[in-house]
């Protein structure tokens, strides 16, 4: 069941097909019930009009056996006393049920077929309105408003059917209160009902499929892109070409940007990977160079003791591993580790990394930033060292705040850097034509490790022109709050 389902197109078929069927059933249950209760409305009235009707010809002192709603072919009519005894009922009736009485013959001895009967009584009142319940009895010739219905069923001249009953009181001379019970056949309702209800059974299923089948087509072209980005994306991963890309639909919904965003991260991945190749031949290229060169130096040391260059290879050890230090630093930047969280004095910070070089002046105000004091202090170190190279005669460090940032500037007054070249700069192992002596320019790792730390503190890092000509590079930092 779990792999039937499994796809976004069966669920979003099977819901949908669920919910309009829930909502078709109730939807359907509503109409049989409003359609079954309107038709029985409509029999109950019909049923309340025979019934008063007979009910007028009974007060107007009509015979029992010229009552014009007895002879009624299909609706029976039943007339009873207030004992409940059968006064008088339709032709042809033979079963009643659901009124207050089963019976459907008259007495013989019933009032009102001989009048000369009522006038040698002495008067019409009959004898039953001597009755106790005197105060509930209606006086000759009047007709309760009230009307009591209910369902039941009558058999007419071998017809068995149900019908819907209207019983309405009305006062007589002869008799009392009499109860007239009339009825209207359900047969048009329950037809109407079971139609209904069939044409439901059959249209239902055929609805659902209908809903089912274009939802599937529906859903199915929907997903349709997904499906083709999904195949791309596995060429990809299969071929490990990153210079592919995924199909982008002209719908612009949903699913166009899905590709696009794809698209997107596809592009940076691609870069990504090319700067990491770039990066690993740049470093094996700066390795190979300190360490052939301390093997040559080795080389000739053991074949001639006397020409070993002791300050040399020192000075080449130092070299790879100031550069193995450099690498490492870019490995766990690029990681993600994230700066301690110390309070640094960025203007006391400037003062201890500047005492001991000469040429170098401060000019620093206290600024307070939160990061590692380890790595904040790499930046103006390779921030020095690299306008120590390039100055004349000064370099200036300055420390200022600047609303919710601290600024540390650091100047020279040498040539200064080309505007072309200020961003290329702090690329890794980029080195300009003024600096591509590894013996004066490093391995042009320093302003690249100095930007990302300075990224990772949530600051920048930028170069400009200082005002004495030379280089000026500005480190921004959120101040501590």
């Amino acid at each position: 069941m779990s792999r039937l389902f499994g796809s976004v197109r069966a669920r979003a078929t099977l819901g949908a097909t669920l919910v309009v069927a829930v909502a078709l059933v109730a939807a359907g249950t509503a109409v049989l019930l409003s359609l079954r209760s309107n038709l029985i409305g409509e029999a109950g009235t019909q049923a309340e009009r025979s019934a008063r009707a007979v009910a007028s010809e009974l007060a107007a002192r009509t015979p029992y056996d010229r009552l014009s709603g007895l002879d009624g072919d299909d609706r029976p009519v039943q007339i009873v006393d207030e004992d409940g005894s059968l006064v008088a009922a339709s032709e042809d009736l033979q079963r009643i049920e659901g009124t207050s009485t089963a019976e459907v013959t008259p007495r013989p001895s019933a009032p009102g077929d001989d009048d000369d009967d009522d006038d040698d009584s002495g008067g019409s009142d009959a004898p039953d309105d001597s009755d106790d319940d005197s105060g509930a009895s209606l006086a000759p010739g009047e007709i309760a408003g009230g009307t009591t219905f209910s369902n039941g069923s009558a058999t007419i001249d071998g017809d068995a059917e149900d019908y819907r009953f209207a019983s309405v009181e009305v006062g007589t001379a002869d008799r009392g209160t009499l109860t007239v019970t009339a009825g209207a056949p359900l047969a048009a309702e329950h037809s109407a009902v079971n139609t209904t209800l069939t044409g439901m059974l059959i249209g239902l299923p055929l609805l659902l499929g209908v809903v089912a089948g274009v939802t599937w087509l529906v859903t199915g072209r929907a997903l349709r892109p997904v499906e083709g980005i999904r195949r791309e994306m596995a060429a990809i991963t299969a071929s490990e070409d990153l210079t592919r890309r995924v199909p982008e639909p002209a719908t612009h919904d949903e699913i166009a940007r899905l590709a696009g965003t794809t698209n997107e991260t596809l592009a940076a991945l691609e870069a990504s990977v090319n700067r990491q190749r770039r990066f690993v031949a740049d470093a094996s290229h700066e390795l190979r160079s300190p360490i052939a060169s301390l093997r040559t130096q080795l080389e000739v040391a053991a074949a001639h003791p006397g020409l070993l260059d002791l300050d040399g290879a020192v000075e080449d050890t130092v070299r790879l591993q100031h550069l193995a230090a450099d690498l490492l630093l870019l490995a766990r930047l690029d990681a993600g580790e994230r700066p301690a969280g110390a309070r640094v004095d960025l203007a006391a910070m400037a003062r201890e990394e500047a005492a001991g070089r000469t040429g170098v002046t401060v000019d620093a105000e206290p600024a307070e930033v939160t990061g590692s004091r380890g790595q904040l202090g790499r930046v103006l170190a390779n921030l020095l060292d690299n306008a120590g190279r390039h100055a004349r005669e000064r370099v200036t460090v300055s420390v200022r705040r600047e609303g919710s940032w601290a600024v540390l500037a650091v100047a020279d007054d040498g040539d200064g850097v080309a505007e072309a070249d200020r961003e290329r700069i702090f690329e890794r192992f980029v080195r300009l034509d003024a600096a591509r002596s590894r013996d004066d320019g490093g391995a042009g790792l320093g302003l690249a490790i100095a930007r990302d730390v300075a990224v990772r503190h949530g600051g920048t890092l930028t170069a400009g022109a200082a005002p004495a000509g030379g280089a000026l590079f500005e480190l921004r930092l959120p101040l501590t709050g």
